[in-house]
């Protein structure tokens, strides 16, 4: 298994597909890849329709990928400029699918027969490793993820909502030869293939787990007995100064997902935001819906809680994992980045430092595709990081 991963800033398409092809096809050793993700700024929108054929002219691979206000490739992240970003990927034993999905008419969630006629995945038990790229004003993305979760088995799906977007119809999916307004771009890859995932919320903790002792949907309404609001009170005035800034723009809720868990770390749980007060029944409003006993803890975030979350993701993969990946996609949140950091490459260079010179493509993504607990979701101001290894260390 071999990938490659060049970005170019240059302002002519055809100029900047010629750059990264000749990094790639040096790179690659003259080897024919499977797969090439492609993204790319809107600065290039005026030749979109040429993409497909000007890299099929210098690049052997399907194409795969999407448009996007920020892209991440070769170590690079670029944003608010000029950028194409192709990583190749080959992958011996590796079946691939490209199928455009309309990403409104799906079938229900939890009917698994629906999904394999609506994806056409074969019968069987066999893991399925997906990549879905969304246009942001015709997808569902929690219907989408959660049909996904249907049929991957033991495998899992990742990816992104396109961005650089203001309006339908705006953003572009390339699947192949095929540019599209609209869906989903879904990648689905079988055999001789493991995903491992990062996903880095961003946050930490404060204050201690509590269980949701009253709830209305997505309204919380106590804690532990004592009202939602109240509890926030209390947990605001216990905090330094530091913190207590953070309140009022970097609030979260962390919802834990395994229920059997006794103990929490990061990763253990989902991040959703916090929208303010419901007037009428003094309750915090929230990003999802709960369940009474359901363990929470209230999250704070700001750049250097996110560094440092990313840095402990990695370096657990690091310590647990003998095999180094082949290859990586970062699907990263437009609030990170320079946004949050200040300066571009922050997330890319934590990578490098701890899994050294690996390809790694990507973009910047109105909202991310990742894991946590059993299940995927869409998340918010996250990086979502796929790590790609053969599960035969002879390929």
């Amino acid at each position: 298994m071999r990938f490659a991963s060049h970005i170019s800033d240059a302002p002519d398409l055809e100029e900047a597909v010629a750059e990264a092809a000749a990094s790639i096809r040096m790179q690659m050793a003259g080897e024919p890849a499977d797969v090439l993700f492609v993204f790319v700024s809107p600065h290039h929108s005026g030749a979109w329709a040429q993409l497909p054929s000007l890299i099929g002219d210098q690049l052997t691979g399907r194409i795969f990928g999407c448009s996007a206000s920020g892209a991440i490739g070769g170590g690079t992240e670029l944003e608010q400029r000029p950028a194409l970003s192709i990583t190749a990927a080959r992958m011996p034993g590796v079946t691939t699918t490209i199928q455009h999905l309309d990403g409104r008419r799906l079938p229900p969630p939890t009917n698994k027969e629906a999904w394999r006629g609506f994806v056409a995945a074969p019968q069987g038990d066999e893991p399925a490793w997906c990549v879905a790229l969304g246009d942001p004003f015709s997808t569902n993305a929690g219907a989408l993820l959660a049909g996904l979760d249907t049929i991957t088995g033991t495998g899992v799906t990742v990816g992104g909502i396109a961005s650089g977007a203001n309006a339908p119809r705006e953003a572009a999916l390339f699947l192949d030869d095929e540019i599209v307004a609209e869906g989903v771009a879904l990648l689905t890859l079988r055999g001789n293939l493991k995903i491992d995932t990062i996903v880095a919320q961003g946050c930490r903790p404060i204050g201690q787990p509590m269980f949701v002792t009253g709830c209305d949907r997505n309204v919380l309404m106590s804690l532990d007995g004592v009202p939602a609001v109240e509890a926030l009170r209390t947990l605001y005035d216990a905090s330094d100064d530091r913190d207590k800034a953070l309140f009022k723009q970097s609030l979260f809720l962390g919802l834990v997902m395994d229920t059997e868990q006794e103990t929490y770390g990061p990763g253990d749980f989902l991040i959703r935001s916090l929208s303010g007060m419901d007037p009428k029944r003094g309750g915090l409003v929230t990003g999802a819906v709960l369940r009474g006993n359901q363990v929470v803890q209230f999250h704070l975030r700001d750049a250097a809680t996110s560094a440092q979350d990313l840095d402990a993701h990695l370096a657990a993969f690091v310590r647990t994992e003998e095999q180094p990946p082949a290859g990586a996609l970062m699907f990263s949140c437009l609030g990170r980045g320079e946004v949050l950091y200040g300066r571009a490459g922050h997330d890319s260079e934590l990578m490098r430092k701890h899994l050294g010179d690996v390809p790694i493509g990507g973009f910047f993504c109105n909202g991310e595709f990742g894991p946590v607990g059993s299940r995927t979701w869409l998340h918010g101001y996250t990086s979502s990081i796929a790590l790609f290894r053969p599960l035969q260390r002879t390929c």
